[in-house]
């Protein structure tokens, strides 16, 4: 069985304030968008013109001003500054208060959003064992009644979540390399990653990872959400488009070069020594919607199912409006071919 296409938004909270995000949340509803999702940060990626309102609440917020999107997390980290019996806390109920339209999206996490709390910043191994004894806790937790774990992390003694929706809260991880993702094709509801990278990183490491792990587990191909995040900047003026990108210029950095930067600031110095053309190059830069729906199309040939457009301007209202007339339903259109 083929999933159907949804298209979401990534309502950007590195670059936005709470109120905006809701607007934006209820914007993106009214024009045709299936789902939105939200950053989780404790600091943002630039440090002038950043924000980074708390997920938890926004998600509240945003869920009771719309009736109809699936709102997630992309992704909050739940293994650090959060304790995982507090995200299963968190999300059952916001499973009660909107049935059906949350999803927990999760990762190892950076060093941008624990670090500066005082927390220790581990080596990768660690991080991942973490992320997958944290998962194993929350699912406890949602299934189980007096939950005592016993972890070599996290621990409860006779635990309950009290309030708990009738269908369980689907987790997906977000992942960029081989293990995690095989871990999502193993265990997780969805798999989440983000587009404008080497076309090998999908077709050779990412997509075949995933098929690996379910099939490890003996699960079917359409078990499985698989969203990614597509980079779009799009603007009547390609001038403009291209310029929208440098905001994101921390995309363009490295894994090595932004993993353990802690400092907004020296993550902000490190992304104005990029050229604009490294920076847009994570993105979809173009003034005419037949181009961006070509390209976001070869990522659903790929097999993701659940496209996020993620647009780096400033008036991200603008931006929602032309995308529900010009980019949706064209791109429906076209994936439905």
């Amino acid at each position: 069985m083929t999933l159907p296409l949804r298209v979401g938004y990534k309502a950007s909270a590195e670059q936005f304030g709470p109120t905006d995000l809701v607007d934006f949340a209820v914007l993106a509803e009214e024009v045709g968008f299936d789902s939105v999702f939200v950053s989780d940060h404790f600091q943002p990626w630039m440090h002038e013109g950043g924000h980074a309102p708390a997920a938890l609440p926004l998600l509240g917020a945003m869920g009771a001003r719309t009736s109809r999107v699936i709102l997630g997390t992309s992704v909050l980290t739940p293994t650090f500054r959060y304790h995982p019996a507090v995200i299963a806390q968190a999300f059952a109920t916001l499973g009660v208060m909107f049935p059906g339209r949350i999803v927990l999206g999760v990762g190892t996490g950076e060093a941008l959003n624990e670090v500066t709390l005082g927390l220790d910043w581990p080596e990768a191994p660690e991080r991942f064992q973490r992320l997958k004894e944290s998962i194993a806790l929350i699912e406890e937790l949602w299934a189980g009644e007096r939950v005592t774990f016993d972890g070599a992390y996290y621990s409860v003694k006779d635990a309950t979540v009290y309030d708990r929706p009738t269908a369980k809260v689907p987790i997906y991880i977000g992942a960029a390399g081989p293990a995690a993702t095989r871990l999502a094709g193993r265990i997780a509801d969805g798999f989440i990653t983000t587009s404008g990278k080497a076309p090998s990183l999908y077709t050779d490491t990412l997509l075949p990872a995933l098929a690996e792990g379910l099939q490890l587990a003996g699960r079917p191909d359409d078990s499985i959400d698989t969203l990614i995040e597509v980079k779009v900047s799009y603007h009547r003026d390609l001038d403009t488009a291209l310029e929208n990108t440098r905001f994101w210029a921390p995309l363009a950095l490295s894994a090595d070069e932004k993993m353990a930067v802690h400092d907004p600031l020296e993550m902000q110095r490190r992304a104005a020594e990029l050229p604009i053309e490294r920076v847009a190059s994570r993105f979809i830069v173009s003034t005419d919607p037949d181009e961006h729906v070509e390209r976001i199309a070869s990522y659903v040939s790929l097999g993701f199912r659940h496209i996020v457009l993620h647009d780096p301007g400033h008036d991200q209202a603008a931006f929602l409006r032309r995308c529900g007339d010009e980019i949706l339903p064209r791109l429906r259109a076209r994936c439905a071919e």
